[in-house]
């Protein structure tokens, strides 16, 4: 391997030949489809999955990317609420979706001549309680950011070298991830999952998370922006438009925001 780890992952995706790539706009699938395309052309597409824990910006972002990039892009309506596996949320629900995503996935590349699936994990991802990699393995998903050792920040720094609009774009993760494990998943929880984050990004927060726990919200946001929500307008705000959303009580957990909250009470050794 070279010494610059953009250049080894380009000659990887080259030796490739064709690729479909699992297009969320998030930071690391538009880095890596963004690299795929530039490296195999027409021969690199995305694929984007259509579902109730896919919040419409997140949708509509991936969309205006792949039309800007002239990036031909195919919808995959993965309907997993329809399966039990997956609804009553045990604590291995992401192997369930990522095994249903990519099983269409593949099947939408095949159907377009491309012979390879990858998807966006990066190094950083092998620190966390992640059964969705499980799935990738089975089906032999690749996963080419692991492949070349990129880590999270190193993918940021050179998204924006490339000029990319995800390159200081917040970490996000489905919405289901915000039902605890054990309380079943249905498409109403998740819609006032969406309406609610959506109202924290219009009041002007960046990183956040609203946890559903029955019927009540938990706010995650960054420790430096917790005085913010006391604030009195906006605290008031916050707890009417929940209410109007569905939420009978609204809560604000004083640990602050961080990645995998539900994991906290799980033993993933089982």
């Amino acid at each position: 391997m070279s010494t610059n780890k953009l250049d080894d992952l380009k000659e990887y995706l080259k030796s490739l030949g064709s690729v479909a790539v699992a297009f969320s706009a998030g930071v690391d699938s538009t880095f890596l489809l963004k690299v795929a395309h530039d490296v195999l052309g027409d021969k690199a597409i995305a694929v984007t999955a259509a579902s109730a824990s896919f919040p419409r910006h997140e949708y509509d972002e991936a969309d205006a990317f792949c039309k800007k990039e002239g990036i031909r892009q195919f919808i995959f309506n993965s309907n997993e609420l329809e399966s039990e596996d997956y609804a009553s949320n045990p604590k291995n629900r992401c192997y369930y979706c990522k095994h249903t995503l990519f099983s269409g996935l593949i099947d939408i590349a095949r159907q377009n001549g491309i012979e390879y699936v990858a998807e966006g994990s990066n190094m950083d991802d092998l620190g966390d309680y992640r059964p969705g990699l499980e799935a990738v393995k089975e089906l032999g998903v690749l996963s080419p950011l692991r492949k070349v050792g990129l880590t999270k920040a190193e993918i940021r720094s050179f998204s924006k070298e490339l000029g990319l609009p995800t390159s200081d774009k917040p970490s996000f993760a489905c919405l289901a991830s915000r039902v605890p494990y054990g309380e079943r998943i249905t498409a109403g929880k998740l819609k006032m999952v969406e309406r609610a984050e959506n109202l924290l990004a219009e009041l002007g927060l960046v990183q956040y998370r609203v946890r559903v726990h029955g019927n009540i919200a938990r706010i995650e946001v960054p420790a430096g922006d917790i005085a913010k929500l006391v604030d009195d307008s906006i605290r008031s705000k916050i707890v009417s438009k929940f209410k109007e959303f569905g939420f009978s009580y609204v809560t604000l957990d004083m640990q602050g925001y961080r990645t995998g909250s539900m994991n906290e009470v799980i033993n993933t050794t089982k």
